[in-house]
């Protein structure tokens, strides 16, 4: 098929450039930032939020795709220019959404049918949530009226190479490879449902050529998930040393957060998907346990992945100076500096 990815230089994009390229698919991307892309890939170079630019340069192309891939649309507004060129011209348009669009649910693992955060002010992302959710149902309304064949993909927590944010893998890797602790705050035992790029990637690219999926909705995630402590433990098992964790006292001041744990599950608690649905409707498999996607984005990051990132430890030595100060706060695990239970918590299968 000939397929246009939005965005496509960095990340999940990226990744999904190449699966489509490894499954012979005729690929164009818009971007507006220059990334190495495989052989073939014609790239197009655009700030998509640039009035206009959209309809430039893409509508004397747009006869030419089978399918669109937009993942850089976070507002409706995003999506009217591309449902104005695309109306009636594709097989599928998809879009790729956030588990973050979700409310904390009493029973998990949440599928599809879960409750989602439309009010910027009360959802459990914020405006983010509430954007991405406003996007789905302008798709649906789309498709109601003129039968648009899209399909929502909802990405859990990503990891894998090229992070775009150093608090992300990146600054752990970092701080585990230099011996330093690592800070967390909150609830450490809730559990994060994580999935690798590539397997993002795969599930994206698995909607073309099932006229089923449009008009559906899917969870994208990985096949196991663990507590925010285990997943700090399983990137320093990549690294191949030993983590130090130090729970941070409950009573830090408000500026001293967690400089490494950016995950709402810490306040919140636990979050897990049901990716049964995609399972069985695309044929989709996640392959990457966490251990091996960690490990792949170790490998990437040891080579040269770190030179691509500034790191500031500043919080986390005001914070080390402050429990300092107190004489070592207490946890329910003895003082703050004890390392946590040696022993994971057993990897959860989905």
């Amino acid at each position: 098929m000939k397929v246009l990815v939005m965005g496509g230089n960095r990340y999940i994009g990226l990744q999904l450039v190449n699966e489509l390229v490894e499954q012979g698919h005729d690929v164009t991307v818009l971007n507006s930032h220059e990334a190495p892309l495989p052989a073939g890939v014609r790239r197009l170079h655009g700030q998509r939020h640039e009035p206009g630019t959209l309809e430039r340069l893409l509508t004397p192309l747009r006869d030419e795709f089978d399918a669109v891939f937009d993942n850089t649309a976070y507002v409706p507004e995003h999506l009217e220019p591309m449902l104005d060129l695309f109306r009636g011209r594709v097989q599928h348009f998809v879009f790729t959404s956030s588990i973050a669009v979700y409310e904390m649910a009493a029973a998990q693992p949440i599928d599809e049918s879960g409750e989602v955060g439309r009010d910027a002010a009360t959802a459990l992302y914020g405006a983010y949530a509430a954007g991405k959710v406003r996007c789905e149902e302008r798709l649906a309304r789309e498709r109601q009226d003129n039968g648009l064949p899209y399909t929502v993909m909802r990405v859990a927590h990503s990891c894998g190479p090229m992070s775009p944010a150093v608090t992300r893998e990146p600054g752990t890797f970092r701080r585990l490879e230099l011996g330093r602790p690592l800070l967390v705050a909150g609830k450490v035992e809730a559990m994060v449902h994580f999935v690798h790029t590539r397997d993002v990637a795969r599930a994206l690219a698995a909607v073309l050529g099932k006229p089923q999926a449009a008009g559906q909705v899917y969870n994208v995630a990985g096949k196991q998930f663990c507590s925010i402590e285990n997943y700090m433990r399983l990137m320093a098992d990549a690294v191949g040393v030993a983590a130090e964790i130090i729970a941070m006292p409950d009573d830090l001041p408000a500026e001293m957060r967690s400089p490494i744990v950016h995950w709402l599950e810490a306040s919140r608690g636990s979050m897990v998907f049901s990716i049964d649905k995609a399972r069985r409707e695309l044929g989709w498999e996640p392959s990457f346990s966490l251990a091996e996607g960690l490990a792949d984005s170790w490998r990437w990051f040891s080579a040269g992945g770190r030179d691509r990132y500034e790191y500031d430890f500043a919080q986390d030595d005001a914070i080390l100076a402050e429990i300092a100060r107190r004489g070592g706060a207490k946890t329910d695990s003895g003082p703050a500096r004890t390392v946590f239970r040696a022993q994971l918590d057993t990897l959860q299968n989905m």
